[in-house]
């Protein structure tokens, strides 16, 4: 099992790097989102990997760090996403707004990855919702900023939300805004408050 590969870079294409490594090149397949952080060929570079098994191949999936890994790992275990699903899905919606997008039910954001419809949007916030403590995203800790209150619930923080959503910004940026808004406002903040502070958290 191949965990990792550190080399130099032989060469990028569109969906994989190949990397050198003792003189035998690794093809691993990657998000954009890792493509575009790889320096150029001929570098030195390190990505982790995981190894999938198959019948007929042997298909390596490199990352550029472990939150991409672990997101991966996590959307895989959806029935209906295989390796090149989740790929598509990280190249559209990067790790740290992964778990916002889940737990504010945004299926609209996931539906930006090429293959992904509304169905399999639904059914992959629905598996993953109660799995995101598995992992510790950066993004899944300002949801919890909301002064405890249910993301479909009532309230100051609720009805910024709303109001946000209204202006048209997206759901999990809206989220994400008042979630940073109630932290540093407190929980007394009303909701004309918290609105006018997520606006300034988007302007930053």
């Amino acid at each position: 099992m191949i965990a990792k590969l550190a080399g130099v870079i032989d060469h990028i294409e569109p969906d994989a790097a190949v990397i050198d490594v003792g003189g035998v090149g690794y093809l691993a397949y990657c998000s954009t989102r890792t493509i575009g952080r790889l320096p150029p060929a001929g570098s030195s570079a390190r990505l982790l990997v995981e190894t999938h098994v198959r019948e007929d191949h042997i298909h390596l999936y490199g990352f550029i760090d472990a939150a991409e890994r672990d997101w991966f790992r996590l959307l895989t275990t959806v029935q209906g996403v295989g390796a090149r699903l989740a790929l598509s899905i990280l190249s559209a919606v990067a790790p740290e707004k992964l778990g916002l997008a889940i737990l504010a039910q945004d299926k609209a954001a996931l539906t930006q990855a090429e293959g992904v419809g509304p169905r399999l949007a639904a059914r992959i916030v629905n598996e993953l919702r109660d799995k995101l403590g598995s992992i510790a995203t950066a993004a899944s800790r300002p949801a919890s900023a909301l002064s405890g209150e249910p993301i479909n619930g009532v309230g100051p923080a609720t009805d910024a939300v709303s109001a946000l959503e209204n202006l048209g910004v997206s759901r999990t940026e809206a989220l994400g805004a008042i979630a940073a808004a109630a932290r540093r406002l407190g929980n007394e903040a009303t909701a004309d408050v918290l609105i006018k502070a997520g606006l300034e958290e988007l302007a930053r």
